[in-house]
């Protein structure tokens, strides 16, 4: 049984630089590391950017829009990023993913609502931001995966592939398709498009059938690991033959039989899934004990070298009271020490304004947030630190909650993340939904800082294609949903995104506060 918090302790225990940690049925507190450069308290929330001239920095809290601009029509904020390109298209969905050709062509790709109505184009956008003042649709895919591949959309850059399940408003399957972009990456060429798991590509097939959401590939592009969120299984698929995908297995997570999205280490023997679940706000209200969101650390060995009938292991579980809707993982390495990147989708009592309500009268946070897992020890993950902005902070509940008034869902959290390096992490870059695109010194795991934020203007008119206007929430001059993963380009000081509302979008870092001397940007080692 999972102990309740008392509504005063959260702060403390974190103002004390105590961060918590968990088992799968209990959690408790562990200590920083002694490797700071500061020897104070670690704080709450993440050191706020230092703004320069010419700037448009935050009025109010770290992260917060206001429900006065909200009303006024919010023109946007920005701190050491400036917008240099914009298609904004019809908008944009969940995921984004990139590839270099060898040519050189810089190439972006994003995924677009299963709406049709008032649309021009459906199905995933192809981007050449080669020039990124004026990057510009170059392909539409709209094979029956790409026309809605949720959050599954990835890109493989050894092989060369871009994939995704069909996932047509989270949920979709059994088609998966994989498109061939060692040429023109402007023009991706379709390998396959085919069901996968209901037996009919050959006998021993696996006969449950691909049901889309999320995904990745291992590394080095010889599996593609998908998860069913409705249902709860991941199952990864042999790409081994780009013609002829073929599913291995199929597995449910402990504690509960969700999982969202998930990553695979470097020698394809580890998977780092999430556990799709509620935090402590949530169970209380649901009158239940038991912690369900968090982390599992599993043994794929099996299915990386293709044992007949492979078995996916748990090595370790880590669960926490202080989030919700675990999202993904990026395995990474800093100091030459293993950590891994975890995103909520969720905030400790849900997405809805009941749970915020609750998780603020517990004094834990309403709104979901990124943060950074020491996995030195695999089978004793520890949280190190916690991404909060200012609006995360549960003192603050009275200022932030009227901004949400007749809003619900995705609002002020986390969503996904990307680093600059995967072997040699310097930089986190996050979209944060209202909050817009926030990035991070994590050189100092211990203490991460941030050096930049751009949040776009509302946008007056709708996108068709956007998911943020297909769940109704989206509203004419309100903040826009930034949600999917970044390009961090240490060539160029630049990054590449998507927000819902507004497309594509192409950033300059500004006054000098990116990249560091020792960032690096090596192809397909950034998610």
């Amino acid at each position: 049984m999972a102990a309740k918090i008392d509504r005063h302790s959260y702060r403390s225990l974190l103002t004390l630089g105590i961060v918590a940690a968990a088992s799968i049925a209990l959690w408790g507190c562990n200590g920083g590391d002694s490797s700071s450069d500061d020897n104070g308290p670690v704080p709450l929330t993440v050191p706020k950017a230092s703004c320069g001239s010419g700037d448009k920095p935050e009025t109010a809290l770290q992260g917060q829009v206001p429900a006065s601009l909200r009303a006024s029509g919010f023109q946007g904020f920005s701190c050491n990023l400036q917008l240099v390109g914009q298609s904004r298209g019809e908008g944009a969905s969940w995921q984004q993913a990139w590839f270099q050709d060898k040519s050189g062509h810089k190439c972006n790709y994003y995924d677009t609502a299963a709406t049709t109505a008032n649309r021009a184009q459906i199905g995933v956008v192809a981007i050449d931001a080669t020039n990124p003042a004026s990057p510009q649709p170059t392909a539409y895919l709209s094979t029956t995966s790409m026309v809605d591949p949720w959050e599954s959309l990835k890109v493989n850059e050894r092989r060369q592939l871009l994939a995704g399940v069909s996932a047509t408003n989270g949920n979709g399957g059994p088609e998966f398709d994989v498109y061939d972009i060692s040429g023109d990456c402007r023009s991706p060429q379709l390998l396959t498009s085919v069901a996968v798991g209901t037996g009919l590509n050959a006998p021993d097939e696996f006969k449950a059938a691909v049901r889309g959401h999320e995904g990745s590939f291992s590394p080095d592009g010889l599996t593609y690991y998908g998860s069913n969120l409705a249902a709860g299984y991941i199952y990864p698929i042999d790409v081994t033959n780009t013609t002829k995908p073929k599913m291995l297995a199929q597995w449910f997570t402990p504690i509960i039989q969700r999982t969202h999205g998930l990553t695979i280490s470097d020698d394809g023997n580890r998977a780092y899934f999430t556990l799709f679940g509620q935090g402590q706000a949530a169970i209380n209200l649901a009158g239940t004990t038991t912690l369900t969101n968090g982390l599992v650390i599993a043994d794929v060995s099996e299915v990386q070298s293709r044992k007949a009938n492979p078995q996916i292991k748990v090595i370790s579980t880590l669960v926490w009271p202080d989030g919700g809707g675990a999202q993904h993982t990026i395995p990474v390495t800093i100091a030459n020490k293993p950590y891994l990147i975890f995103v909520d989708e969720a905030g400790s009592g849900g997405n809805n304004s009941a749970g915020w309500t609750e998780a603020c009268k517990e004094g834990l946070p309403a709104w979901n947030f990124a943060r950074i897992i020491d996995i030195s020890d695999e089978t004793k993950p520890v949280t190190t630190s916690k991404l909060m902005l200012e609006m995360h902070d549960p003192a603050n509940c009275d200022k932030v909650l009227p901004d949400l008034a007749g809003l619900s869902s995705f609002t002020y959290g986390s969503h996904y993340c990307s680093v600059d390096n995967k072997k040699n992490a310097t930089t986190l870059a996050c979209g944060y939904f209202n909050s817009g695109i926030r990035v991070f010194d994590i050189r100092n795991p211990q203490r991460p800082k941030e050096i930049a934020y751009y949040n776009p203007a509302g946008t007056t008119t709708s996108s068709p294609g956007s998911n943020h206007f297909a769940r109704g929430q989206w509203v004419a001059g309100g903040p826009d949903w930034c949600n999917a993963q970044i390009r961090l380009d240490v060539a160029t000081a630049s990054l590449q995104t998507t927000c819902q509302d507004n497309g594509f979008l192409a950033l300059k870092f500004t006054n000098g506060v990116w990249p560091f001397p020792e960032s690096s940007t090596p192809a397909g080692e950034q998610n």
